[in-house]
This record gives structure tokens, C-alpha cells and sequence, in this order.
């Protein structure tokens, strides 16, 4: 094993008995939690069942004995009490929480509180806590500023105190902060004060001349890093256990250094033996003396506490400390050299066009340990450069047997940074559905996280190997052998719903019942008739020598927009600044208003089409409406060819349905250099029937049979573009684009989107839903 020169062979073969339960499984979320030995778990079962552990209030043993865990604590970050104490905490979170609600900014001039935009949810609540108006965010360069700029000692006389929060490694990125920021900024302050995020907007950039006190995150750190605390001393370092050991979880630790200590904290809440007396009777109570006791309200939970102990034994045993390198020092270079080794066979995944597989998300590349931890976060990208949902990885993975963390990871911050998302881009994505630990993964095309692998002492070469196997395995091969890897009862309960998503969905239903007007859309279902949708092009606009006219002629056209009321059998007709107009659905060619209407004929594609006009009213609205005298609208009634035949279709150009997909409108719309638009309105400009979509673009060129529900179509052809797609359905504006990127990309074939019609003709009253099942057949040739 080439890359493990910290950890001998046999050191490895030690710790992989310690793991037999894996069995076939591959385990790289470290970052989430690390695994427990199971000798960790015998020897702690053997302590508790050997001793008679009581109520540490009233048990001096045991007492003792957590107070013997916290010396073995502080002697793990190569400290003592006399500079640190430890206070118990439920977690790393729970830390954070105790220092936000008892830090004091001072008064009447507060301070101000700072953190890091790549820090970890729990550090973003603080904000809700502090006493303070004065929050602000800086990034992480600005942070970094403070490692050469040139200042004089803070100024601290009536100025409160100042409270900076960040990561000793981030969690999305693997990122590690310069611990010697620390003691620089303890003494000279921040170089750059950052973005305001609450309080009053400062006119003025000055300054922030009060006392500086440092509170490190190192929950992520700690879990494979040595953090020196006889180095770098900041006031408070937070730390979760099961992060170090796996076990046992639910307790964390607050450390306090002796200058985090001096009238900083001020804590009103008291629990019980946190207090020398308190009186019921009376308003009146006495603290103990030591900050411990101070602060850790209530019984602990010492049950926990005594099996960390087991912990910091097991890690010396399997990986003993050598002449150069202890424990944790081992642990931090053999991670690092695996996460290198990561990054680079996944850096060497091409497609055959040359495109990378993987997209990478880090500061400073693998280069360095003292920069880089045992984290690569990337996404997986498509052969075209389309983003792979990271849910469809996750799914992937699980199905591999292999797990990894997906989406933000508790860091929105970096994740925001990393995915260059302005903070209307997330509100967009709440709006559309995205919440924190779920799995919409794409909006839009653009990702909403991210996929992670983190890993452990207990990782090994062949654990990368099986994740770029995998990632060879379902993107370097045809599609459908990928999706076809994935079956809702082989995925834990959380990713069931996930291969529906990714199946093919039906997400729109556009009919235009007046030719070349605007669309009626929807998104539940719709009747069929034998020429194509209900309603679906059975009007048309003649001028005044009986031709159709369409957008070619008139780009207003589009502005008409139809509304169909069933119910009420009516066409409404609107456009901007006009009133309202309707006329009936159904037109009879018997009775009285054919005394009031005239029989027409007219030419569609070089086809004859018979129709009646539908009447005075609107046909005077529509001249107003495009200042055009002598249009009338007609009714579809009978369309034969020029031998005579009668023909299946209505008003359509070519056949009974246009169907575009989704995700190849996107991949144009990225294709399309200039005159940028929402992708809706890129579709809109394709006028299809359905607007179907699949995990890959373009699919749907090699579509054979498509069934939606019980309907099966078959595909007629490739739809051939005109300078229709390039007016913006939305404006009438015209544009020089998308149609100059189609015949770029595709050698000047202008061709964009499927006809379809139907293989037999539908059974009475058939509807088509958006919610029907989809299977689509492709042509033979691209299933071998």
C-alpha cells in the first residue's frame, strides 16, 4: 500500500479487526462521525459492569474519576489545568451555545461579534444569542488578512470586548485556518472588520479597538489533527467526542482558557451543583468557585464521561506515537496522504470528449498537510457539463454499499461560497423547495451542494478505489446502465423517493388552441382527442384575403393569451391593455349562428383547411389588438392535403404532438453565449405539447416509443427550427438566439425536439396527466 507510510502494514491489519463489521461496506463520512473499535465497546461494557458508578453529586469516586477524564482531555491537546478547564457540554454545539448566551460584550459600548462565512449552522445561531447589535460575517480571506497586516496593540479602555469565531478545519472544504491567527488577533484585532449583518450600518469603516477574544471550532478539526494547545491558546475551543472515538456519543466539551475565564462569561442561570447555596425563601445564591462546576448545570451525564476514556486508550494502542510523530500527528498525515490520493484519481476521469468527470470544491489543492485536511468535496459532472444531482449520488453510493455525505453539510456559508450562490439564489431555491438535509439537488440545472468524502484512521486505499470504481462505473458507461443500478427497495428509507425522480417526468402540458398565440398551460392532466390535445390548435387568425397568419409575420402574436374554461365551454381571449373577449368552444355548422358566421377556407402548410368564423366581436377585438384590419378568427373544421385526403392533425405545421425535454432546453440555454434568460422562457419559445424531463439532455434523440399513462406515441422525426424560436414568447421581442447556438452545436442541422403521434388511436374520453407513468423504448442500436 503505497501511500501509507505513516501507518505500517501491520498497524493496519490491527485496526481493520477492529472493523469486521463492515464487511462489504465502504465508510467515508469521517467528517459526520468517525467509527468506535470494538474493543472500545468491550472494555467499556467490562467498566461499567465491573464498578458501581453513582450520582458524581454525592459519590467522591466517581467524582474523581470525571475529573480524571478531564486531566486526560487537557493532556491530549498537550495542556493542564492550570491554562484550561474543561466543562462538559452535550456537544460541540451545546459549547457554542453556553459561550453565546454568557459572553460578555461589556456596556455601555458592546463589542462586536465576528465569524467566519465557512462555519458550521451552529456558529450562524450564535447570532440569534449574543448580547450584541454589532455581528459581522468575513470570509475567509478576510480572516486570513490578519497574517500580514501591520498593527499596533488594541485599545481597551471602555470598549467592551470583541468575541471571533472560526474553524480550525472547515468541514465542507477541508480547509484549515493558520492557528497562529490566534494569538495575533488576540493582540492587535482584526485587520478587516467584514459585512455588517445586523445592528445599524456604520457610515464609517474604523477600527474595532476592543479587547479580542478567540473561540475555535475544532469539532471538525480534532477528529484527525493534533491541536497544541501549548501553542495556540484561544480563549475557548469547542470539541464532540464521537467525532474522535464514535463512541460514546452525546458529549462534548467546552474549554475555557485562563484568559477566557477573567469576568468574560456571565452566567445567570444556575442548576443543581453549580451553587455553594441558594435559598428558596429568598433571592439570593452563591456560585461555586470553579468554572466547571459553574457551568455544567445538573447531573452529567458520567455514565458517558468514564468510556472516553477507553477512547484516548484506544488510539495510542492501535496507533502508538513514534520518535518524530504522536498519535494524532500519525493520524493527520495518513489522512491527508489518502485524501491526496482521492483527489487525484478522481482528477484523472475523462469523458471522451476531454471533459472532467469531477468538479472539485477547495481552497489551496492537496499540496500541503498544514493547509489541507482528510476532506474532498466535489460534484460529478455529465459528458456535456451538466451537474449531476448529488442525490442521485447518493443514491448511487448506497447502492454500492458505500457511504458518503451529501448536500451542504451543515455549512451553508461555504457551500455558498463554493457554488458562487448570491443570497438570492438560495432564497430562489427555499422558494422552489430546497431545505437542509434534503435532496433537492438540482434547481434549475445548478446544484444545491455537494458530495463529500472524509475520512478516518480506519480508511484505507481500497475504500477510494471503490468510490472512483463507481463513479467509473455509472458515468463513463451508457446512462441507462446507471439508472438501471438503482432500485427504490435496495436504498435506505430516506433515498426511496429519489429513483422516482430520476425516472422520466411529465412536467408541463402546453396546448395553443389559437395558432401561433399564446400557450394554456398545465400541470395536471388533459383530454385527447384523435388529432392531437383537445383544443389544440383549432383556431386560427386569417387577414383580410383569408391567409393564416402566424409570428413569422406578426411577433405579437404570442401577447394573445388563451384561457379554456370547460366548464363554461368558452375561450377567453387576453392581451395587454385589452379588454377581455370570448367565443364558444364548440361551434355548430347547423342553426342560428351560422346565419351569423361564414364558412371559410384557408391554406396551412399547403394544406386546405375548412373553419367558421366565429363572429364580428372577436374579430374586431383582434384588429385592435394588433392594429391589423380585416383578421377574423376561424375555427378548425376539416384538413385535407392537396390529392384531397383528409388528414389526422388540426393546425399544426407537422404532427399531432411536439414533445421537448427539460434538460436539453437547459443544456442549450448554458450553450447560448449571449441574451441570457430564465429557462423557462427558453422553452416557451419551442412551443411543445410536452415538456418532458430526463436526467440526460438530449435523450429523447434517440426515443423510439413513448408511453405516458396508457397512451403509447411513436416518434415521427426530429422537429426542424425556423426563426420562430428566436421571438421571446414572453415580449414578441426577436432575438439572433437560441437558433445560431442549435445549428453551431449540432452542424448545422437546426433540429430541436420530437414529434410524436399516436401508435393507435386513444379510447374515448382519454385524458393525459402529469402525474402518469412514463416508459420510454429507444431505438435498438443504443441498448446493445
Amino acid at each position: 500500500m503505497g501511500l501509507s507510510w505513516e501507518l505500517s502494514e501491520n498497524e493496519l491489519i490491527k485496526i481493520a479487526k477492529e472493523f469486521t463489521r463492515l464487511e462489504d461496506n465502504t465508510y467515508l463520512d469521517h467528517a459526520g462521525t468517525t467509527l468506535y473499535t470494538e474493543s472500545q465497546i468491550e472494555m467499556s461494557s467490562t467498566l461499567l459492569k465491573k464498578n458501581l458508578f453513582c450520582n458524581p453529586h454525592s459519590c467522591k469516586e466517581t467524582g474523581d474519576l470525571l475529573d480524571q477524564v478531564r486531566f486526560r482531555i487537557l493532556r491530549h491537546f498537550n495542556t493542564n489545568a492550570n491554562e484550561y478547564s474543561v466543562i462538559f457540554t452535550s456537544n460541540a454545539t451545546g459549547a457554542l451555545k453556553l459561550v453565546a448566551e454568557t459572553f460578555d460584550f461589556g456596556n455601555p459600548e458592546p463589542g462586536s461579534f465576528y465569524y467566519c462565512q465557512e462555519n458550521h449552522t451552529s456558529v450562524l445561531g450564535m447570532r440569534e444569542v449574543v448580547q450584541t447589535a454589532n455581528i459581522f460575517v468575513l470570509t475567509k480571506d478576510e480572516i486570513l488578512q490578519n497574517l500580514e497586516a501591520k498593527s499596533s496593540p488594541t485599545q481597551t479602555k471602555n470598549l467592551g470586548n470583541s468575541l471571533i469565531v472560526f474553524s480550525a478545519q472547515c468541514n465542507f472544504s477541508g480547509f484549515k485556518m493558520p492557528l497562529e491567527l490566534i494569538e495575533r488577533i488576540q493582540k492587535f484585532g482584526l485587520a478587516n472588520k467584514g459585512q455588517q449583518v445586523a445592528g445599524e450600518k456604520q457610515s464609517i469603516k474604523q477600527k474595532d479597538l476592543s479587547k479580542f477574544f478567540v473561540f475555535l471550532d475544532a469539532a471538525s478539526y480534532v477528529g484527525t489533527n493534533y491541536l497544541d494547545l501549548d501553542i495556540y491558546k484561544p480563549d475557548f475551543v469547542c470539541v464532540s467526542f464521537y467525532k474522535m472515538f464514535g463512541y460514546p456519543t452525546g458529549i462534548g466539551a467546552l474549554l475555557v482558557s485562563k484568559r477566557g475565564q477573567s469576568s468574560v462569561l456571565k452566567k445567570r442561570y444556575y442548576g443543581g451543583g453549580t451553587v455553594n447555596i441558594s435559598m428558596a425563601r429568598e433571592t439570593f445564591h452563591e456560585k461555586r468557585c470553579d468554572i466547571s462546576a459553574q457551568y455544567e448545570d445538573g447531573t452529567l451525564a458520567f455514565l458517558t464521561i468514564v468510556c472516553l476514556l477507553d477512547g484516548f486508550r484506544t488510539l495510542e494502542r492501535l496507533i502508538p506515537a513514534t520518535s518524530h510523530l504522536n498519535t494524532m500527528e500519525r493520524i493527520s498525515s495518513y489522512v491527508f496522504q489518502l485524501a491526496r490520493y482521492c483527489h487525484d484519481q478522481l482528477s484523472t476521469l475523462r469523458y471522451n470528449n476531454g471533459n472532467s468527470v469531477v468538479e472539485f470544491y477547495n481552497h489551496n489543492g492537496y499540496h500541503s498537510r498544514s493547509q489541507q485536511g482528510g476532506i474532498v468535496t466535489f460534484n460529478i459532472l455529465h459528458e456535456d457539463g451538466s451537474y449531476v444531482g448529488f442525490a442521485e449520488v447518493a443514491c448511487l453510493a448506497s447502492v454500492y454499499n458505500i457511504h458518503i455525505r451529501t448536500g451542504c453539510f451543515c455549512n451553508p456559508g461555504a457551500c455558498q461560497w463554493f457554488l458562487k450562490q448570491s443570497n438570492s439564489d438560495i432564497r430562489k431555491h427555499y422558494e422552489f423547495g430546497f431545505k437542509c438535509s434534503e435532496y433537492v439537488d438540482l434547481i434549475d440545472g445548478v446544484p444545491t451542494g455537494a458530495v463529500r468524502v472524509s475520512l478516518g484512521y480506519m480508511s484505507r486505499e481500497t475504500d477510494i478505489d471503490d468510490v472512483v470504481n463507481m463513479i467509473k462505473d455509472c458515468y463513463l458507461s451508457p446512462p441507462q446502465r446507471r439508472l438501471d443500478r438503482i432500485s427504490s427497495k435496495d436504498l435506505p428509507l430516506a433515498l426511496q423517493h429519489i429513483p422516482i425522480r430520476l425516472q422520466p417526468h411529465l412536467k408541463e402540458i402546453c396546448i395553443y388552441p389559437i395558432k401561433s398565440c399564446g400557450s394554456f398551460k398545465l400541470y395536471d392532466s388533459w383530454p385527447l382527442h384523435p388529432t392531437g390535445f383537445l383544443y389544440d390548435r383549432e383556431w386560427m387568425i386569417v387577414n383580410a384575403s383569408g391567409m393564416a397568419i402566424t409570428q413569422k409575420h406578426e411577433t405579437r402574436l404570442c401577447l394573445i393569451k388563451p384561457y379554456i374554461q370547460l366548464e363554461n365551454g368558452r375561450l377567453l381571449l387576453t392581451f395587454p391593455d385589452m379588454p377581455t373577449v370570448s367565443v364558444p368552444l364548440d361551434m355548430s355548422f347547423q342553426g342560428n349562428y351560422m346565419l351569423s358566421s361564414t364558412f371559410c377556407q384557408s391554406k396551412v402548410c399547403n394544406d386546405y383547411v375548412g373553419g367558421l368564423d366565429c363572429g364580428d366581436e372577436v374579430a374586431c377585438w383582434l384588429s385592435d389588438c394588433l392594429e391589423m384590419s380585416g383578421l377574423r378568427l376561424i375555427k378548425h373544421d376539416q384538413r385535407r392535403n392537396q390529392d384531397g385526403v383528409i388528414k389526422d392533425i388540426a393546425l399544426v405545421n407537422q404532427s399531432q404532438f411536439l414533445l421537448i425535454n427539460r434538460s436539453s432546453a437547459r443544456w442549450l440555454a448554458r450553450k447560448v453565449a449571449i441574451e441570457k434568460e430564465p429557462l423557462d422562457s427558453t422553452i416557451d419559445r419551442f412551443r411543445a405539447n410536452l415538456i418532458l424531463e430526463t436526467v440526460m439532455p438530449l435523450e429523447e434523440n434517440d426515443f423510439e416509443f413513448v408511453t405516458i399513462g396508457n397512451i403509447t406515441f411513436k416518434v415521427d422525426g426530429f422537429c426542424t427550427r425556423c426563426q420562430m424560436i428566436c421571438i421571446d414568447q414572453h415580449t414578441g421581442q426577436k432575438t439572433s438566439e437560441p437558433l445560431r447556438t442549435i445549428a453551431r452545436e449540432f452542424n448545422g442541422k437546426i433540429r430541436f425536439g420530437i414529434y410524436l403521434s399516436f401508435a393507435e388511436v386513444p379510447p374515448a374520453n382519454a385524458r393525459l396527466s402529469c402525474k402518469d407513468k412514463i416508459v420510454i423504448i429507444k431505438h435498438q442500436k443504443d441498448i446493445n
